[in-house]
């Protein structure tokens, strides 16, 4: 006869074994709990539908007040999980799951089902539920872990980071109009962000914002934290001014316009430390800065018409993956922008380092490498690194046509060129191809270059590009061309259709070598209104896996990629070269492709005033 009073003995010694019962701060309730807000929620939880719900186990902790594991056990070995996963009553699985659903409305859940009455002979499953989400996903291994593992393991899920980053961006949302309010020009708004973020990295002003007695010692006191900070870091002592230029503006906007002006500045203050400096807590080396950039600059044209198109986070992320950047790399971006790829590539060579300070200290001091034209954008790209604590000595102002690379290459040896060049306003301006060739020649023989661009670029086959073409060829070896998703930019409101080249430094191409071209048109992100392209169904890691996999070993798949020996008079996409299956094709699809281009067209006019031009 099965007994379940067996399996819950079972689990307890599981807990006691990971120290569940020591530890003070954690809660191991059984049944039902004295914590009121889980009661509430569990009010209707009950697996008949009528009344409270009681799991077996109830685990909270003081340490970590929004995660809650809730635990259902079953006799049966045999059946842990039903079909349908609705079979309350009889599966420990199912249970688990229904209880979750109602304590995700407050908590991200950790549900657990446990079944089995004999100690070497126990099936044990994890889901994880994202609070304020619907649908739970398995994860973690059949074992139990500590709490302090679980809790980690949440954070750095893909699942706890989509729901975060979605937040930010809605907030950036809401910032933005409560800054146009107070009629603070779209083109300070970042900056102002940013010195704010900066301001609270000086513990001084961080403790004493919210007692300021006026608006004018406020903002006074902001500015001087922001200047403060720039002096203190390792800056060139060359560009502090410029530095400091760019947020005196800070000082003089507040005070004359708009009434409650000083609880308006101090809330917001409040506001950036609690969610945007709460979300670089968890995620330390996400490009925060850019994302209030492009949502600031959305409706001023300013980022589209000076042909600045920033890259999303998971693309940066793409390309350091493609670039093989470790500990040991020299990352150079002569195109900074606001430095995405260098946080990126940061992220990965600290990660790589694996805790050996004096390789912390060498990445950050010596091994990245940033050029930027605009006063601007450098200013935010510096407050960027700063606000990271990381990597800004060698951040330089000026024109990437300027430097002396030789100089450059010589002292720093870089390896990995990671870019996105400023991209050709109405046909006008430096050809994308002309900086890549920039970024070349300052990097070591053999160093991989991985640069994005619009795909017109590589598949010009007369004129400059053309010409650009082949003398990528003639001095350096043409990887690999990845086709991007069509609507990358769409957060920016451009409609630029991209590819990603990947150049080894160097070495000329060789006569008869095929280069890799792959069709990574689907991306897994998905348009929502007031939100933009974003990762909902949390396939962006699979798909990168499987991109950067086909990439590594040059694998030729149906329809997505295929090796091709090409000159500089012929396509540099996929596209040209894979060969379709025509058999699949339905009615649908064709009409899908008419009502999509009739869309583009429509949208492409509109934005661009009807003259048809690329950003």
């Amino acid at each position: 006869m099965v007994n379940e009073a067996k399996t819950m003995n079972l689990f307890r010694e599981l807990l006691r074994q990971r120290g569940y019962y020591d530890d003070p701060t954690i809660c191991v309730e059984e049944q039902a709990s004295d914590n009121k807000k889980v009661q509430k929620l569990l009010k209707c939880a009950s697996k008949s539908g009528l009344g409270k719900g009681y799991p077996d186990f109830i685990i909270t902790s003081s340490k970590y007040h929004n995660l809650i594991i809730v635990v259902e056990c079953k006799a049966e070995i045999s059946r842990p999980k039903s079909a349908t996963v609705d079979n309350f009553k009889d599966y420990a699985v199912d249970g688990a799951l229904l209880y979750a659903s109602f304590l995700a409305k407050e908590y991200d859940v950790i549900a657990i089902g446990f079944s089995g009455e004999k100690k070497n002979l126990t099936c044990l499953e994890h889901y994880i539920q994202i609070a304020k989400t619907t649908k739970p996903h398995p994860y973690f291994s059949d074992e139990i872990l500590t709490l302090a593992n679980y809790n980690e393991g949440v954070n750095k899920s893909t699942y706890k980071f989509n729901q975060d980053y979605n937040e930010l961006i809605n907030y950036t949302k809401e910032l933005n109009e409560k800054l146009q309010e107070h009629k603070i020009k779209e083109s300070k708004r970042a900056l102002l962000i940013s010195g704010v973020l900066m301001a609270l990295r000086n513990e001084r002003f961080k403790a004493d914002f919210k007692s300021y007695g006026s608006i004018e010692t406020l903002s006074n006191n902001l500015y001087a934290a922001i200047c403060a900070e720039l002096d203190q870091s390792d800056v060139p002592d060359s560009n502090k001014n410029a530095l400091k230029k760019g947020y005196d503006f800070i000082a003089t906007s507040f005070g004359n316009n708009h009434k409650n002006e000083k609880e308006f500045l101090t809330n917001l203050i409040d506001e950036a430390d609690k969610r945007i400096n709460g979300f670089m807590v968890t995620y330390k080396y996400i490009d925060t800065v850019s994302q209030f950039y492009v949502e600031f600059l959305r409706y001023a044209n300013n980022d589209k018409g000076l042909g600045i198109v920033l890259t999303p986070p998971h693309i940066t992320q793409l390309f350091v993956e493609l670039a093989g950047v470790n500990k040991d790399s020299v990352v150079l971006d002569n195109c900074a922008g606001t430095g995405g790829f260098l946080v990126s590539a940061m992220k990965t060579m600290l990660e790589d380092a694996k805790g050996d300070i004096a390789k912390e200290t060498s990445i950050k001091h010596n091994q990245l490498l940033g050029i930027e034209l605009d006063v601007d954008i450098y200013t935010l790209l510096i407050s960027n690194m700063i606000i990271h604590r990381d990597g800004r000595t060698n951040i330089t102002l000026g024109n990437c046509f300027e430097q002396n690379t030789e100089a450059i290459k010589k002292k720093f040896k870089p390896t990995v060129g990671l870019l996105n060049p400023p991209y050709k306003n109405k046909g006008k301006g430096t050809e994308e191809l002309e900086f890549v060739l920039n970024n070349l020649s300052m990097l070591e023989r053999g160093g991989k270059c991985v640069a994005i661009m619009p795909i017109s670029c590589v598949n010009d086959v007369k004129g400059t590009s053309c010409m650009l073409k082949r003398k990528i060829l003639e001095h350096n070896t043409l990887e690999a061309v990845l086709s991007l998703p069509e609507e990358l930019f769409v957060n920016s409101k451009v409609n630029t259709v991209t590819c990603a080249v990947v150049i080894t430094a160097g070495i000329p191409h060789p006569k008869g070598k095929k280069t890799w071209f792959g069709y990574c048109r689907n991306d897994g992100f998905v348009k929502k209104k007031n939100v933009g392209r974003v990762d909902a169904n949390h396939s962006w890691d699979t798909i990168k896996r499987k991109w950067v996999d086909a990439f590594m070993n040059r694998e030729v798949i149906s329809e997505f990629s295929v090796m091709k020996e090409v000159t500089a008079t012929m396509e540099w996409c996929a596209e040209a070269y894979l060969e379709a299956n025509y058999g699949k094709l339905t009615q649908a699809d064709f009409e899908n492709t008419i009502r999509n281009y009739v869309l583009f067209q429509l949208k492409y006019n509109e934005t661009d005033n009807g003259e048809g031009e690329e950003v």
